[in-house]
């Protein structure tokens, strides 16, 4: 388990689906404790529980959260599999690893964006825990309330949210805003998500400087730089007016990009808060520093938290189970691991297999370090 985790890949609210399909679970020692799950309720639900060294020695797959450390890594054996989030097209290097040592590599944040996956997709359900807490952390930051309150010593205005990126994420944080009372505005460069936005109470910001930038798989395409600096200079204007900016922008396998400059925060008024919800992958505030928060000269409050879904484990680790187990029923036939790679959700998902890397992109990834070697 990556250092800090709490969430667990399997809770025993799942494994009624996975023994009735033939399963036998095995459970980790405490492998639910982050999660306050005791080893006991696992076995009450039909698992064994047993020491790690007899897990790995015994499990034909591993299911988990993160990707393997490198330790971890070297415990699997040839022709065991391994399904969690192990980040492909961030971390190449441990694919190329997991080929060489012959264990099938299965990622959840490659499930292919489809109907047909919407069981499995672990990012969304996992982005909709972040941009839940995003809002709270919003709301207990500032030093003012969010909603409009009445009172005999007068009113107080409400907060005013701006939520930059309108994926799963984005649209948990302007909800769970909104609940609280806030007035939120929120902009994204797909058009497509003016309407969810709206459906939502919140006001949805137009720009003219950028045009519809929406691109596969319901991701945002990756602006020019000529775009990014248009749409930074005319957001300004509205980061300048919102108490509580919440970014949620990421471009799968590339650096988050900037949305919100140095510029920007200074002229945002003394208090205010910046939630940085892109600071795994560098951040979309300049001044982030990732799993820092931090004051700036003008009195502007930059937080970008690391892992949120991990603060609330319990929620989380349910969702994610029902995504693994999903996922599980999907590739699992008769106790066998069977890939069919005409399948959309196998060819996607499917990393490493048979001693190669097998996921176009990564391999990708691969070539120039393999051209350097030679």
């Amino acid at each position: 388990m990556a250092g800090g985790e709490r969430r667990v890949a399997l809770v025993p609210e799942v494994l009624g689906r996975l023994t009735s399909a033939g399963f036998d679970v095995l459970v980790e020692e405490d492998a639910g404790r982050g999660a306050h799950i005791p080893d006991g309720a696992y076995a009450n639900a039909g698992a064994t529980v047993l020491p790690t060294d007899r897990l790995y020695a015994q499990a034909d797959l591993i299911v988990r959260v993160q990707k393997p450390s490198a330790e971890e890594a070297r415990r699997l054996r040839r022709g065991q599999a391994v399904i969690g989030f192990l980040q492909p097209l961030i971390d190449p290097q441990l694919a190329a690893d997991l080929a060489e040592r012959g264990v099938t590599a299965v990622s959840l944040d490659a499930v292919p964006r489809i109907s047909r996956a919407q069981g499995m997709d672990a990012l969304s359900s996992q982005a909709n825990v972040a941009g839940y807490k995003a809002a709270l952390i919003g709301a207990m930051t500032l030093g003012k309330y969010f909603p409009l309150l009445m009172t005999a010593a007068g009113t107080a205005p409400p907060a005013k949210v701006l939520v930059l990126g309108a994926g799963v994420a984005g649209l948990q944080a302007i909800a769970t805003a909104r609940r609280l009372g806030a007035v939120v505005s929120a902009y994204d460069v797909r058009a497509e998500v003016k309407e969810q936005v709206e459906s939502l109470g919140a006001t949805f910001v137009v720009l003219k400087s950028v045009a519809d930038a929406s691109g596969a798989g319901g991701y945002a395409r990756a602006l020019t730089e000529e775009e990014q600096r248009a749409q930074r200079e005319e957001l300004n204007r509205f980061i300048a007016e919102a108490d509580v900016i919440i970014t949620t922008a990421l471009v799968p396998g590339r650096r988050a990009p900037i949305l919100v400059d140095e510029d920007a925060v200074k002229a945002m008024r003394p208090g205010a808060v910046v939630v940085d919800l892109a600071g795994e992958q560098g951040g979309n505030c300049a001044l982030s520093k990732p799993g820092e928060t931090i004051e700036t000269d003008n009195a502007v409050i930059v937080t970008a938290p690391l892992n949120l879904p991990s603060s609330m484990p319990a929620s989380a680790s349910l969702m994610y189970a029902r995504n693994i187990s999903a996922l599980l029923l999907h590739l699992v036939r008769d106790g066998q691991l069977v890939l069919d790679f005409d399948d959309e959700i196998t060819a996607g998902a499917v990393i490493t297999h048979d001693g190669k890397v097998v996921h176009a992109a990564t391999r990708q990834l691969l070539e120039p370090a393999k051209e350097a070697a030679s």
